[in-house]
């Protein structure tokens, strides 16, 4: 998230990174599919080895499963608590504590593949850095990298009592970054994507010139 008092630190106080992984490992168990993300991104990726930005990572659910998959992974969050869950689960990986509307600062050399943001990332950062945080994400990209992002629009997919983000402004701030739309779905899954869709996986890639 970001360092202004974001969405995300309202909601937990910062705290919530325990409890986080706690709430996914009881997904696990009863059966669920708690690697989605990662799978979609793994098959957007045209080799292994991949370079990958986890960008609000959390626990590290995603990059953590990512790099089991042969990428290599970094993630970037503000929330200290939930980076304390990744770095336990995953010494070897590269773990920042970082404000993404300043990525800018963090010594990431340029260049990664594929960025990802899901999570309700950009629905939950402070209220007017959206497009500044997608600028910061596009930059770090190489040309024709991905970034993919999985957003909630209604309340019903928002830990929000409603939506902060439409598609319309996302997208313009996208393409205010150099970023063209690719795909969009309504799940991690790969279900289209229908107008009034409560939820949209995004896929836009930067110009190749």
């Amino acid at each position: 998230m970001t360092g202004e008092r974001d969405r995300w630190a309202e909601l937990t106080g910062g705290q919530a990174g325990e409890e986080y992984a706690r709430r996914f490992a009881r997904l696990a168990a009863s059966g669920h599919d708690v690697h989605g993300e990662a799978h979609f991104c793994a098959t957007l990726l045209p080799e292994p080895a991949a370079r990958v930005l986890d960008a609000g990572c959390g626990t590290g659910r995603i990059a953590i499963r990512l790099a089991e998959l042969g990428h290599s992974c970094t993630g970037v969050d503000i929330d200290a608590s939930m980076l304390a869950v990744a770095r336990r689960e995953a010494p070897e990986q590269e773990w920042l504590l970082g404000d993404l509307t300043r990525l800018d600062t963090l010594g990431l050399e340029p260049g990664f593949d594929l960025t990802i943001a899901a999570g309700n990332v950009i629905p939950l950062l402070a209220p007017g850095t959206e497009a500044t945080v997608v600028r910061q994400l596009a930059a770090v990209l190489r040309p024709g990298g991905l970034l993919v992002t999985g957003m909630g629009l209604d309340a019903a997919h928002l830990p929000l009592p409603e939506p902060t983000v439409t598609l319309t402004e996302f997208d313009q701030w996208c393409a205010e970054a150099g970023l063209t739309l690719r795909q969009r779905y309504s799940t991690w899954s790969g279900e289209p994507y229908e107008e009034g869709c409560g939820y949209a996986v995004s896929v836009h890639s930067r110009s190749t010139t």
